[in-house]
């Protein structure tokens, strides 16, 4: 089970992933225009927000495991409730621990880990 207290969660498109180079630090898609990456604690809260987000988006996604203490660009919480860790820079790869398919309903609905 993992520190849930280093451990944060990202959803991508999984065609978008696979075509970063793996010998590079991640940077999703939109990078440029957020200035940040999107991080949650928690599997539920990071379904919730791919159903509220990118429930339209037909793409297949993964869920990318990130171990906060692995970062080396700045963290920043900017919620009241500290459940969505920013991250103003690249993740590096060291820190994307797991990687795992994300299942969807036929709607779009991010359901679960597959």
């Amino acid at each position: 089970m993992e520190d849930e207290s280093r451990t944060a969660y990202h959803l991508v498109p999984e065609p978008w992933y696979r075509a970063q180079p793996a010998d590079e630090a991640y940077l999703p898609e939109p990078f440029a225009q957020d200035g940040f990456v999107h991080l949650t604690h928690g599997v539920e809260p990071v379904l919730a927000a791919g159903n509220r987000y990118y429930r339209a988006d037909a793409r297949d996604y993964l869920l990318l495991i990130v171990d906060l203490e692995q970062i080396t660009s700045d963290i920043r919480y900017e919620d009241p409730d500290r459940q969505f860790p920013h991250v103003y820079g690249p993740l590096d790869r060291a820190a994307i621990v797991a990687v795992q398919q994300v299942a969807r309903a036929d709607d779009g609905t991010f359901t679960g880990i597959a």
